[in-house]
């Protein structure tokens, strides 16, 4: 699915006057409150935002894969919490609902994604289940025409906004195999959330524990109605994810080199811009060119992602992806620290956009799958096709 040339070429200009007029702006006021302003929610709404990815069809917009990491790249230019607030709600959230939902299932949510009345969030972590997630612990026991959910997810982003969660519990024995995934509407007696978490970073973004106790959850809402395959749906919802986190990145990694670059031609020191001097030059054309590499890389991979099948999962293209989003959030980190580097005692200082983003770039290299995980997943296909 994609939309049409013409009417994404008039969504791409009005979502960047968006973020130049509306997100930018309101960055201070993000980080001062720790939460976004309702009438941006709002406006977010009303431009579609919340239904970027749901077919038309359901109510949404209907980006290909290679549309949407250009929106993701023009929303990296702000501050991450903004694009939070739908992020999740269309990728990790709905997607599994869009790749394997039955059609009862895309019907009853899609459309209420779309219209941002429903938020959704996805729910794997767990406190002693990462990285491993084929291990995870939160138990669905079958009882009757039910399962009852026990468990506790951590690190849920959105799950204080949420009204539904795709949760993956362990229907099975060990392993992958015994793993399903749930809509588990987020009024159901027995859920309870933890407190807001304090992060370095990303201020303004939601996320804390959701604790399930004695958690009814109808049979029928296990997604693609068959039990033991949450752990492959998972996984495909993650390779979008990951590819616009890269996108994300690189967005983000523009941001900070223009911030570089105008503090570069106007900070003077021995009586003459910084930028004039070679080394602050270097860092300058070091950032240029592996954020080139980077956003290179992310629209290749987008490419071939969206000529494969739909929701198939192909080994080799979750390598490409594994290698952006490897990429792209190591070279962003290092952007961030140049960035600060070439401010000075200045780039120390909140008063900064570099200060935050830097603590922001953070964390892109933990979720979704850690730096770790992708060089994992990169060397593991590598061999296995040779």
């Amino acid at each position: 699915m994609a939309l049409d040339s013409e009417s994404f070429e008039l969504l791409l200009p009005t979502l960047q006057r968006f973020i130049r007029e509306r997100l930018i702006p309101a960055e201070n006021h993000l980080e001062e409150h720790d939460d976004v302003p309702l009438d941006i929610v709002q406006d977010m709404k009303d431009m579609g935002l919340f239904g970027l990815t749901v077919p038309e069809a359901f109510g949404g917009i209907g980006l290909s894969v290679s549309q949407e990491v250009l929106v993701n790249y023009e929303l990296g230019r702000t501050a991450p919490a903004f694009r939070s607030v739908f992020g999740t709600n269309i990728g990790i959230g709905s997607q599994g609902i869009l790749m394997d939902g039955t059609p009862e299932q895309k019907a009853a949510y899609l459309p209420r994604v779309a219209s941002g009345e429903l938020i959704m969030s996805f729910a794997l972590t767990e406190p002693d289940v990462g990285t491993d997630a084929a291990s995870l612990k939160t138990r669905a026991e079958l009882d009757g025409d039910h399962y009852v959910l026990n468990g506790t997810k951590r690190y849920i982003t959105n799950a204080p906004r949420a009204g539904a969660f795709t949760l993956m519990a362990r229907t099975g024995g060990p392993g992958a195999g015994g793993v399903s995934a749930f809509i588990v509407p987020a009024d159901l007696p027995g859920i309870q959330l933890g407190k807001p978490d304090k992060k370095m970073g990303q201020r303004g973004t939601k996320t804390c524990d959701v604790i399930l106790e004695n958690v009814r959850v109808p049979a029928a809402n296990i997604i693609g109605g068959v039990p033991g395959q949450g752990f492959k749906t998972a996984m495909k919802v993650l390779d979008r994810g990951r590819l616009n986190i890269s996108a994300v990145s690189c967005g983000l990694a523009s941001r900070i080199l223009d911030e570089a670059r105008a503090y570069a031609r106007e900070r003077k020191q021995f009586g003459k811009p910084i930028g004039e001097f070679q080394l602050i030059q270097a860092m300058l054309a070091d950032s240029q060119a592996e954020l080139l590499a980077g956003w290179s890389l992310v629209k290749d991979v987008a490419a071939r992602f969206d000529l494969k099948p739909p929701h198939v999962s192909d080994p080799e293209i979750s390598m490409q992806v594994s290698c952006a989003k490897l990429f792209s959030t190591e070279m962003v980190g290092r952007v961030a620290d140049r960035g600060v580097q070439i401010h000075g005692g200045a780039g120390y200082i909140n008063e900064y956009p570099v200060e935050r983003f830097y603590r922001d770039a953070r964390l892109l290299r933990l979720y979704e799958g850690t730096t770790q995980v992708q060089q994992i997943i990169i060397g593991r296909e590598l061999l296995r096709t040779a």
